[in-house]
């Protein structure tokens, strides 16, 4: 199998070539040049079993291929239960387990662990640089922390992701540095796009990342859709639908290739929030970034999500796209809204981006649709306690891999949004 750049201006390279380098040298995401069949319609006993099944096909004849079955333990050793809600047919896909409490944590081991499995004996020392929202750099940082060989560079827009979740950027130390950017995440994947296309820094530098712009953090994430939907339709003979909250496109994209593959996935749906570029190109309008505004889904601040072009990519052409998705807004007083009444409505307490979500299940239901369906739950609550305690009226717990990452000091340094700022940064460090 090779993979090509989505541009169309780059070499085709095999799997290995392409999770180093992360971003096509014409700065285009690679894509495979056909999506590989596999059995994701028969349950397996374990998360990690199921994420063989998924990535087998990917790394056939790569020099990862024996590494596989340990890499998926360890990167999958947490679940990702399907969880019934109040409401018939009603489900939460919980996915913040992991270390950091958030999706990420599966894919950021896996790809740490493929990336060391990679590296050569006595090769230079390698940086992830990336580019985060709000939980991809503190997944990153956990996944790559001492870990030999490799240092992390964060980029978060400061001021713009909750104190908990900043405090889960800054804490780690030694190999893991954060920056804060005076701007917005769009301005943060921008720095990270422009030093990962600069064939100059990266002869000087060696760098790759760790967003989802990378098949090693894209793929893996196929792995929990391909478990919910095989669990779910052997129980109950339906494909499961899917709500995910999205912002630059990467856990749709992990969806979209689940169900490519043959996991009896159904419908996938965006819950997108006040950022409206995607409702709007799936509701007929041209594909048009905009400026990033601020919202309580932070992680979904995203106004030019970069995994549009594999969608695009994949589908040939937009009036195809637009007949694969649908994407809705929702903005902060809906879910506000959603949160409080959810304990009541769902059993639950939900973070603001899986609040998003609830709040399209239920206007699913009011329209009467009666299919099953799963919201993505990306994000424990508790990462956002200033928000969601005073609308539920009560603290939330917090889980213990999360307690521990508060109990460290944690230091950030600023960062201009230059790109002179990032390489003089990456080339003094």
């Amino acid at each position: 199998m090779k993979f090509v750049s989505t541009r169309g201006q780059a070499p085709a390279v095999d799997i290995d070539a392409a999770l180093v380098a992360g971003l096509a040298p014409d700065g285009g995401l690679y894509v495979p040049d056909t999506i590989p069949a596999a059995d994701l319609a028969r349950p397996r006993d374990s998360l990690a079993d199921t994420a063989l099944a998924t990535l087998a096909p990917w790394f056939a004849g790569s020099r990862i291929q024996s590494h596989l079955p340990g890499l998926c333990a360890d990167a999958f050793a947490w679940p990702a239960p399907l969880r019934a809600l109040a409401g018939d047919g009603d489900h939460l896909l919980e996915l913040f387990h992991g270390p950091t409490a958030a999706f990420k944590d599966y894919a950021a081991r896996f790809l740490a662990g493929a990336l060391s499995a990679l590296r050569t004996p006595h090769a230079a020392d390698s940086t992830i640089l990336v580019a985060t929202s709000g939980d991809t750099g503190a997944a990153v940082a956990s996944a790559f922390h001492r870990r030999p060989g490799f240092a992390v560079v964060i980029l978060y827009p400061e001021g713009r992701v909750s104190p908990r979740q900043a405090h889960g950027l800054e804490c780690w130390g030694d190999n893991v540095r954060a920056f804060r950017i005076d701007g917005s995440f769009d301005d943060c994947q921008r720095l990270a796009k422009d030093a990962l296309s600069d064939a100059d820094l990266r002869a000087r530098r060696p760098l790759t990342t760790a967003n989802s712009i990378s098949l090693g953090r894209l793929l893996p994430q196929a792995a929990y859709y391909a478990h919910a939907a095989a669990h779910h339709y052997a129980a109950h003979a339906r494909p499961l639908n899917v709500i995910v909250p999205t912002g630059n496109l990467g856990n749709a994209c992990a969806a979209f290739i689940a169900r490519a593959m043959g996991a009896p996935l159904g419908e996938i749906r965006l819950a997108c929030n006040a950022n409206d570029t995607l409702p709007r190109f799936f509701g007929g309008a041209g594909y048009l970034p905009q400026p990033t505004r601020a919202t309580l889904a932070n992680a979904m601040d995203v106004g030019a999500p970069s995994n549009f072009e594999r969608l695009r990519h994949w589908h040939g052409d937009d009036v195809a796209l637009r007949g694969a998705f649908v994407a809705r807004s929702v903005d902060d007083a809906a879910i506000r809204a959603t949160i409080r009444n959810a304990e009541a409505r769902h059993g639950i307490v939900p973070c603001p981006h899986t609040a998003a979500g609830l709040h399209l299940l239920e206007a699913l239901r009011a329209d009467g649709d009666r299919r099953d369906w799963a919201v993505v739950a990306t994000a424990h609550p508790a990462k956002f306690d200033a928000i969601v305690e005073p609308l539920v009226g009560h603290a939330v717990p917090v889980p213990p891999a999360l307690a521990a990452c508060l109990a460290r000091p944690a230091q950030g340094v600023r960062l201009g949004r230059e790109p002179d700022a990032l390489r003089r940064m990456l080339l003094d460090a």
